[in-house]
């Protein structure tokens, strides 16, 4: 909070400043301050010296050994650029050769990495010394056919990850929607699967059940999930970060897969999760850049709140989202297939009715995510570039901050109660139980 009654949020790769109505009554979430690792090589040295429940990597690697490192792509804000060389240093100490190892860009359903984003990601010299390549989720001869879990998930997943003899992942553990954290299991799980597992876990019947949920890990079906899919992919040691809200290190941790990424779930629920006392009329969450470019990834934000273990907002509630979206919808396949099901339904609960009947394709997913929202909710957009293309998805969009409060408060009347999160997908605000 600026000055009394005066509070910013980001907005792009500025901030939006505004007030709030007198009678409204105001509270702000925000992560737990944590002092970031000041010696970040120091750091990631330390946790690969002292892995969690399994030796150190450069004891478990062996010369003549096949070994996959399966890290995030460009969408993630996971630091692999530090992390792999770090595991390739472990590799090239226990003798593995440069040519028996594949560095595997985990790009889900997403669209295949560039080179320049390759280099982001790695660094040049590691992007010109190795094998670097995408998951291919529509490729058949790509994919190994890993059996169905006890849950009917079709376990298909990258051969690189799954024919070597060491697989390992990095990853970043932060709330997650369906996961309820992510990192750990989810980069191979998700990053290197199949169109068939990605569809299975991210359809209306895992979206619809109670314990697919932020920030739950216990009960989650989507959890146990990819877990069971990493098993059967032989995944063997991680090296996954907790973030703060300027993407800088607070945590790294390093070893087996289930103990490392518990340890890392346990520090991140003590930083990202805020206890509320109630429910509220609006919740203002804030997205930035590059997530608020498009209403694909901006929508994010008020499921993220929807989704916490009990709804930030009450039934009939508001949720306010300042977004420049000035790449629209998104131009990939799953945008385009979140825009055509949101602008071509004639209302929330035909996109609902529709997709726990016919089921839908990777990347819609989100259309149906938000019907739950706005089912119950209402949802603006403030700032948005593509105003009209914000009507077609069933939400509210305004000009000003001002304007989309006065639309809440000629709702809700004047005496609101509001949240204000200014980091809508790394703060997960948890209703106390009385």
């Amino acid at each position: 909070m600026i000055s009394p009654q005066t509070y910013r949020i980001p907005y792009s790769k500025s901030f939006v400043e505004f007030s709030l109505p007198s009678a409204s009554r105001a509270d702000v979430a925000v992560s737990q301050p944590v002092p970031p690792l000041k010696d970040i090589p120091a750091g990631i040295q330390a946790a690969l010296d002292h892995p969690i429940g399994i030796p150190p990597l450069r004891e478990i690697a062996k010369p003549g050994q096949r070994a996959c490192i399966v890290f995030t792509d460009i969408t993630r804000a996971s630091p692999d650029h530090l992390l792999v060389p770090a595991l390739l240093k472990e590799l090239e100490t226990a003798g593995v050769r440069d040519e028996d190892i594949t560095l595997l860009c985990g790009i889900g359903m997403h669209r295949p990495s560039t080179k320049d984003e390759k280099i982001t990601k790695l660094g040049a010299e590691i992007v010109s010394r190795y094998r670097v390549i995408d998951n291919e989720p529509q490729n058949p001869a790509a994919l190994v056919d890993l059996g169905v879990t006890p849950g009917g998930v079709p376990v298909l997943l990258h051969r690189a990850a799954v024919e070597t003899d060491l697989l390992i992942a990095t990853g970043i553990v932060e709330p997650h929607q369906y996961a309820g954290y992510s990192g750990g299991r989810k980069t191979v799980a998700v990053g290197a699967a199949g169109e068939a597992l990605i569809a299975h876990t991210h359809g209306p019947a895992f979206v619809d059940h109670p314990g697919t949920r932020l920030g739950q890990i216990d009960g989650n079906p989507f959890h146990e999930a990819i877990t069971e899919a990493a098993r059967r992919a032989g995944l063997r040691f991680i090296l996954n970060v907790v973030l703060d809200d300027d993407k800088q290190i607070l945590r790294v941790t390093a070893g087996e897969p289930e103990l490392a990424f518990n340890d890392l779930v346990k520090f991140a629920k003590s930083v990202y999760e805020v206890p509320i006392t109630k429910q509220y009329d609006i919740a203002i969450g804030g997205v930035g850049f590059p997530k608020d470019a498009n209403l694909y990834q901006a929508s994010r934000a008020p499921s993220y709140l929807f989704f916490a273990p009990v709804p930030v907002v009450r039934k009939g509630g508001f949720f306010i989202i300042p977004a420049r979206c000035e790449e629209g919808a998104g131009a990939g396949v799953g945008e385009q297939r979140f825009l055509a099901a949101m602008r071509d339904a004639p209302d929330v609960q035909f996109i609902l009715n529709d997709a726990r009947k016919n089921g839908y394709p990777p990347g819609q997913q989100r259309a149906f995510v938000m019907a739950k929202v706005l089912e119950e909710s209402r949802v603006i957009i403030v700032g948005s570039k593509c105003p009209d293309l914000v009507r077609d998805c069933k939400m509210i969009p305004a000009t000003t901050m001002k304007d989309a409060l006065q639309l809440a408060s000629a709702k809700l009347g004047p005496a609101c109660d509001v949240l204000i999160v200014p980091h809508a997908m790394l703060t997960l605000p948890v209703l106390q139980q009385k």
